[in-house]
C-alpha cells in the first residue's frame, strides 16, 4: 500500500476522472489539490439525473469541497438533488434505485436524504461507463440540509483567502490522520464553526452544521 505522501504525489499527476472505488476505501483520508475535472464530472452526472428526474426535481447543486475552485479536497463529488417537497419521494427512490442507488434515509440530517451507489457503474445510464466517486443527496428546497451546503459553499467561493487556509488545514489533517476519518472530521468542524461564527452566521446555523458533521461520523457517507 502506498504511504499517504506517495498517494498524494500520485494524485497530483493522475486524471481525477480515473479514480476507482477499489483504490480509495472509505477508511482512507486522502486529500488532493483542486482539479477542474470535478466541475466537468458534476455536469455529466447532472445531465443524467436531470433527464431521469426532470418531472420531480427543481434543481441540482454541486456542493462540498469539490464545488469550490482552488480548494483541496477528497476527490468525491457531492450532488444535491433539490425537490419542492416530498410528495413524490417514493417515485424518486424508485427511479434512483433503477439507476443503481440504495436509499439510506436522512442519516441524522432533517430534509437531506442520502443515497449510496451500488457500484462504480452508478448511475447506470446504459453506457457501461465507470463513474468517479460521488455522494448523492435529495434535499427539500427549504430544508436546513440544503441551506447549510449552499451557505458554506458560497461563503468559501467569495473568500479565496479562507479557501487557502481551509485547504491547508485539510491537507495537514489528512497527513496526521490518514486512517482516522473521525479525527479528520473533528479537526475540520472546529475550523468551519470558528470561521462562520466570525462572519455573521447565527447560532442555529452553526449548531446545525456541527450536528451534520457529528451525524456524518456515524455514517457510511463522510463529508470532505
Amino acid at each position: 500500500m502506498f504511504l499517504l505522501q506517495e498517494r498524494y504525489q500520485l494524485f497530483n499527476t493522475e486524471n481525477i476522472n480515473n479514480f476507482r472505488d477499489d483504490i480509495m476505501t472509505s477508511k482512507e483520508v486522502i486529500v488532493v489539490p483542486y482539479s477542474s475535472d470535478w466541475a466537468s464530472v458534476f455536469e455529466k452526472l447532472s445531465s443524467i439525473f436531470n433527464k431521469q428526474l426532470k418531472d420531480y426535481i427543481i434543481g441540482i447543486e454541486h456542493v462540498g469541497s469539490t464545488s469550490v475552485q482552488g480548494l483541496a479536497a477528497k476527490p468525491i463529488i457531492d450532488l444535491d438533488l433539490v425537490i419542492k417537497d416530498k410528495s413524490n419521494f417514493k417515485e424518486i427512490i424508485r427511479i434512483l434505485k433503477g439507476l443503481g442507488y440504495n436509499y439510506l434515509g436522512e442519516m441524522g440530517i432533517v430534509s437531506r436524504d442520502a443515497f449510496e451507489r451500488m457500484s462504480d457503474l452508478s448511475p447506470a445510464d446504459g453506457s457501461g461507463k465507470q463513474w468517479p466517486r460521488h455522494h448523492l443527496y435529495v434535499c427539500t428546497q427549504d430544508g436546513i440540509g440544503l441551506k447549510n451546503h449552499i451557505r458554506f459553499r458560497d461563503y468559501l467561493r467569495s473568500h479565496p483567502e479562507i479557501v487557502i487556509e481551509y485547504g491547508t488545514l485539510k491537507t495537514e489533517l489528512a497527513k496526521k490522520y490518514p486512517f482516522d476519518i473521525d479525527s479528520y472530521i473533528d479537526g475540520k468542524t472546529d475550523f468551519i464553526i470558528s470561521i462562520l461564527a466570525k462572519n455573521g452566521f447565527d447560532d442555529e446555523i452553526l449548531q446545525n452544521i456541527k450536528q451534520q458533521n457529528i451525524a456524518s461520523k456515524n455514517a457510511s457517507i463522510k463529508p470532505h
